[in-house]
């Protein structure tokens, strides 16, 4: 069994104004609400939607 690695994300900017394709990645990685944090399995579909809206999150340590 092989040890899959995890995000730990936070919501730190609002969805509201931004492009439906912003808010689908919103509510892909799980965020229902601001400053939400949120644990993701590192998989290339996710880093993608991580990247897309890199300047709404921050990655938490730990």
């Amino acid at each position: 069994m092989s040890k899959e690695k995890i995000l730990k994300i936070k919501l730190i900017k609002s969805g509201i104004g931004r492009m439906k394709s912003h808010k689908l990645c919103i509510k892909g990685l799980g965020f229902k609400r601001l400053n939400q944090v949120v644990s993701v399995i590192d998989t290339p579909s996710n880093r993608g939607m991580v990247n897309k809206i890199s300047d709404m999150i921050e990655v938490v340590e730990g």
